[in-house]
């Protein structure tokens, strides 16, 4: 059912509104308040899908109720009822964050399709939350070992600051979690988090992918076209492999770093952007600068804070969580019943030799779940989990 609460102070019109909806839909739960005051403490104690509330009220107006629910329930559409002496505070309202406004007496089809519009916000709303929790769980950092429990205390301290962090560590470890959560835990969350393996793009591209570039700037440039800092405008954007990137983009990464201003490749327009930056490396990047290939001055722009994500020999004791939780996704993602691990097997694998770290785990969990009995065994490690 769809909660719907109808503030005006005029009780004939909270009874023509409730019957309207009523008899529009039999998932529309309807209910009133008379004034202000009354309507913001229902939304304090209930959770409504829709407001439909009137500007010009007794006690509390509704542009001061409207204020005050963006405050405490932001994700609550309101729709404002205005009479013809109010449009202009009816505008005003829009741009305070009312979904819309609709003129007394209301027109039916307006209303009705009003209403629709914003419940189908509403519910968009909601699925983005539920996704966003399921993304969120993708990215969680598992582990209780004191190095992760020290990353985790660290994340919390920075993540809601404007600081940049650069994460160090060798591949498969999960520098791009640690990423993931700076960004899910700050300011900057419901912006975007835009992602660039600077590794994976040639050398010859890098500028264009990171700054964009203009029509003509190059052979295949057939139209402009906006690079990762432009679309993480306001969010956060994450250089994986930045020890990867060639000396000329790293200048441009400077600028952009110094001025929060970039310029597109063949353009002699500045586009001014707000970017939160997180690097990553699995490299040495003071040797890298020693040999030349890395900017000093765009190191210390960086490294702001500097966290390193251990190797995964180093974070023995986190096996057994990470076995368990691989072992539900796993299961999870391939519909089918997990499996347990014995305790020798478990042992075994916290034995082991893991360069490839967690990735590696990772792995060798899905094939001992594919290949081995209903609970893995000693004997399922020591047949499937071999180098």
């Amino acid at each position: 059912m769809s909660r719907i609460l109808i503030i005006e102070d005029e009780a004939a019109i909270r009874r023509v509104l409730t019957k309207i909806l009523s008899e529009e839909s039999d998932t529309y739960s309807v209910e009133d308040a008379e004034d202000g005051i009354q309507g913001l403490e229902k939304i304090k104690n209930n959770d409504y899908d829709l407001v439909l509330c009137d500007i010009k009220m007794p006690k509390m107006d509704g542009v001061e109720l409207l204020e005050a629910v963006k405050k405490i329930k932001p994700e609550i559409p309101m729709v404002m009822i205005s009479g013809h002496g109010d449009m202009e505070t009816a505008i005003q309202t829009m741009r305070l964050g009312a979904f819309d406004y609709i003129s007394k007496p209301p027109d039916l089809n307006r209303l009705l399709n009003t209403v629709r519009n914003a419940l189908d916000k509403k519910q968009l709303v909601v699925e983005n939350k539920i996704l966003k929790k399921k993304v969120s769980k993708n990215y969680e950092m598992i582990g209780e070992s004191q190095a992760i429990n020290h990353i985790k205390l660290m994340v919390d301290k920075v993540a809601k600051t404007e600081a940049r962090v650069l994460i160090t560590g060798p591949n498969g470890t999960g520098k791009e979690l640690v990423a993931h959560q700076l960004h899910e835990k700050s300011e900057r969350a419901n912006f975007p988090l835009i992602e660039v393996n600077c590794a994976a793009i040639p050398s010859e591209l890098i500028e264009s992918e990171l700054f964009g570039h203009v029509k003509g700037a190059f052979t295949s440039a057939v139209r402009d076209r906006a690079g990762k800092f432009e679309a993480a405008d306001k969010g956060t954007i994450f250089l994986d492999e930045i020890g990867d990137m060639s000396l000329s983009a790293q200048a441009k990464v400077l600028r952009a770093l110094q001025e929060s201003m970039i310029t597109r490749v063949g353009a002699d327009k500045d586009i001014k952007v707000d970017v939160r930056v997180v690097a990553a490396t699995n490299k040495d990047l003071k040797t890298e600068i020693a040999e030349g290939r890395f900017r000093e001055d765009l190191y210390h722009r960086l490294a702001v804070i500097l966290i390193k994500v251990p190797a995964l020999n180093d974070r023995r004791d986190d096996i057994p969580l990470l076995i368990d939780y691989f072992t539900e996704k796993i299961a999870t993602e391939q519909g089918i019943v997990p499996k347990s691990f014995s305790n020798q097997a478990v042992k075994l694998l916290q034995e082991y030799d893991w360069t490839g770290n967690i990735r590696e785990l990772r792995n060798v969990v899905e094939r001992l779940i594919i290949l081995g009995g209903n609970e893995i065994s000693e004997t399922d490690v020591q047949l499937f989990a071999s180098k």
